[in-house]
């Protein structure tokens, strides 16, 4: 097998994306990136501080752009696969552009969305101007400044750290594995931005599943006062002086407990992005019974579609820290390789 006479396409140009892609042009093959978007970083260039060590996005952004800084990629952005069929041994591809793009192999890589809080009514996101997204936070953050929508700074803030996972109502029974470790981060970074303000998270229970994520969270008692309720936040409203009422089940004393907040900010869980649903529909890609990418085996064939040529990394598949999302866009190329070498043989 001859590297640079083998053609992939990598659909989505997040962590995952630039990842595989560099990774596979390292080994010499031709590759076309292809990306919804204008920029590529997915959600990443969206985000502020990263957990556990809290360093800045751009530093990743800047590792993954590096990536995708070789000759034989070609980098096609505000581009969306519209089908994906496989024609003997090869894959067709339609673009919103018009055009037609042929590859050996595909590596499908859309990543997640998140989920739309406002699904969640008792919430009172996008009713209440004071509630909002982790998203929303982490641009405040970039902009130096956490502000009700008033302008004044606020005194007292929660967290939810559940909303759209683990959830019936919301048909999400799954754990988005990286909403209480965002939690915890963010509540450090608005008591060291607003010193004298009061944060409080409410949690089903704690996650804490990663390398130094226990830490952070004990950090976040210790050393910064963070109060963390174990309760379910059952309704938000809002009184006449535009301040939020948090209604909460605190189970562990069994009580009902109301408290008033300039601001609470809901944790958004991930859900399968719509391009990787459409990709799903249109090509006969199986999805699980969370709606993400089914690997053809969760133990050793998580890269690896029902679709021989079609392969997965990162989040299309399931929620997944940065970390796991590079480790998991490296392991695509040895099947990738191993493909390709089976075509040739």
């Amino acid at each position: 097998m001859h590297s640079m006479d083998k053609s992939i396409i990598v659909i989505g140009a997040g962590t995952a994306g630039m990842e595989a892609a560099g990774q596979l042009a390292k080994e010499g093959f031709n590759v076309t990136l292809v990306e919804k978007e204008q920029d590529t970083g997915g959600h990443v260039k969206s985000w502020f501080h990263l957990f556990p060590d809290r360093r800045d996005s751009k530093e990743v952004l800047a590792y993954l752009n590096t990536q995708i800084c070789r000759e034989n990629i070609t980098l096609l952005t505000g581009t969306t696969v519209n089908n994906l069929e496989k024609k003997h041994d090869s894959f067709v591809m339609n673009t919103s552009d018009g055009n037609e793009l042929k590859a050996d192999a595909v590596v499908v890589t859309t990543g997640f969305d998140l989920f739309r809080s406002e699904r969640k009514e008792e919430y009172g996101y996008g009713i209440y101007d004071n509630v909002i997204t982790s998203a929303d936070l982490e641009t405040m953050f970039r902009k130096g400044e956490v502000k009700r929508a008033n302008g004044e700074i606020p005194e007292k803030i929660g967290i939810v750290h559940c909303v759209g996972s683990r959830d019936e109502k919301s048909g999400n029974l799954y754990c988005s594995k990286l909403c209480c470790v965002t939690a915890v981060k963010q509540a450090i970074e608005l008591k060291e931005m607003i010193p004298a303000a009061k944060i409080f998270c409410f949690y089903m229970d704690i996650r804490m599943g990663g390398a130094l994520y226990e830490e952070m969270y004990r950090e976040a008692q210790e050393n910064y006062e963070i109060n963390f309720i174990r309760g379910k936040v059952s309704e938000i409203s809002e009184d006449i002086n535009n301040k939020l009422i948090a209604k909460v089940e605190d189970t562990l004393v069994g009580r009902p407990l109301k408290i008033g907040l300039d601001m609470m900010v809901l944790m958004a869980g991930m859900e399968m992005s719509e391009t990787g649903r459409k990709i799903a529909l249109s090509s006969g890609l199986k999805t699980g019974d969370n709606r993400f990418f089914s690997p053809a085996d969760h133990h050793f064939g998580s890269n690896k579609s029902n679709l021989s040529g079609v392969f997965y990394a990162g989040t299309c598949t399931a929620p997944m820290n940065i970390t796991d999302t590079i480790s998991h866009a490296r392991a695509v190329v040895s099947d990738v390789i191993d493909y390709l070498k089976g075509k040739s043989n």
